[in-house]
């Protein structure tokens, strides 16, 4: 009988980075893609069509705080890697309930953490060489930049200053003392501000666009003058495909464009596109419908990023341009009226249709 093909086991494979990177795998790898995801307010499955269906993929609806799931899941399909993107994400959410965030970032990871070294631990001798757990972080757990500091790096030290930024952070320190202290081949990947299709529409993009779409106000936070680096997700999904590859356990990769741009100017630089692309019926600019509301509490005010070692030690290199991304974007939500729609006015799907029930111990 042939093999079964090598498996990888996605956490959070729903939200929005997940999603393109389980797209990414499917597209481009040859793995069997084993997807866990709690389905909460941002999984979102609606509009997944044949991704969801493919062959190759097997979606299981559960938490990663739930380590008897996590463990069938390890013995059942044996995966060679574990890619840990589920979180909670949002700043605003997390200042409004900060419990649920410790909870899925911090004991979600660790619960995860143990249930993969166990695993790890049981492989043969080979298998456990090539093995990888690689976390997806964010830049956020630096804190905020002055104007003239030197922008990001692998060096940088943590500096939190929201309950998100300081839920990833402790799951950062999980993850490499989990390397540091047992062995477990883990790697850790910061990321600046993604955006792309299929975003959750709070995000700021998504956020604009549906918001003008709809002739509603653009808020805008206090004078707009936070500056991000705007990373396209397609472009994120070839950095991690790179760091399985090609990445070191116990190496730190920082993820970004390099550009720096306030939040004001990404705004007019959207609507610019949406007045291209789908032109007010009064004639007027959807820049009219910036609107300046109170700034939230504590708002970093500048993230850079300086992605040299990713570039020199992966050979990646983003492909992707600002004003390509949006414009691809806004044409996306455009023509995908549906998916936003059903968000706003019903929620996310909870259906998993698929791969509810794990088949019997010892199933391939």
């Amino acid at each position: 009988m042939p093999s079964s093909p090598p498996a990888i086991l996605v956490t959070g494979g729903a939200g929005f980075i997940g999603s393109h990177w389980v797209r990414h795998l499917l597209e481009h790898a040859e793995d069997q893609v084993v997807h866990l995801d709690a389905l909460t307010y941002a999984g979102n499955l609606h509009g997944w069509g044949e991704w969801l269906d493919h062959p190759r993929h097997s979606f299981f609806h559960g938490s990663i705080n739930d380590a008897a799931l996590v463990q069938r899941l390890l013995q059942t399909y044996r995966p060679r890697a574990v890619v840990h993107l589920a979180a909670e994400s949002h700043v605003d959410r997390s200042i409004d309930g900060p419990g649920i965030f410790v909870e899925t970032n911090v004991l979600g990871t660790m619960t995860l953490l143990r249930e993969v070294e166990s695993y790890w631990r049981g492989m043969a001798v080979d298998e456990r060489a090539q093995f990888r757990f690689l976390h997806l972080s964010t830049d956020e757990v630096f804190g905020s930049l002055s104007a003239q500091a030197a922008a990001f790096c692998e060096q940088t030290p943590y500096a939190p200053r929201s309950p998100y930024s300081a839920s990833k952070a402790a799951a950062d320190h999980m993850v490499r003392a989990w390397h540091h202290t047992y062995g477990l081949p883990t790697m850790v990947a910061h990321s600046s501000n993604n955006y792309g299709p299929r975003q959750f529409p709070e995000k700021l993009i998504p956020l604009a666009i549906v918001r003008m779409l709809r002739g509603e106000p653009i808020p805008l936070y206090g004078d707009g003058a936070q500056v991000r680096d705007w990373l396209h997700v397609e472009d994120h999904c070839r950095a991690l495909a790179l760091i399985l590859e090609r990445g070191q356990p116990g190496d730190t990769y920082v993820l970004g464009t390099g550009r720096e741009m306030t939040n004001r100017d990404l705004l007019h630089l959207l609507c610019e596109q949406m007045d291209q692309w789908h032109p007010r019926a009064d004639g007027g600019c959807y820049a009219d419908f910036i609107t300046p509301v109170s700034d939230r509490p504590g708002h970093d005010r500048r993230y850079a990023i300086d992605p040299t070692f990713a570039k020199q030690h992966l050979g990646w290199q983003p492909e992707i341009s600002l004003e390509q991304g949006l414009r691809s974007t806004v044409q996306w939500y455009l023509e995908h009226r549906d998916w936003w729609l059903r968000i706003l006015e019903q929620g996310p799907t909870m259906t998993a249709r698929r791969g509810v029930l794990l088949p019997p111990s010892g199933s391939p």
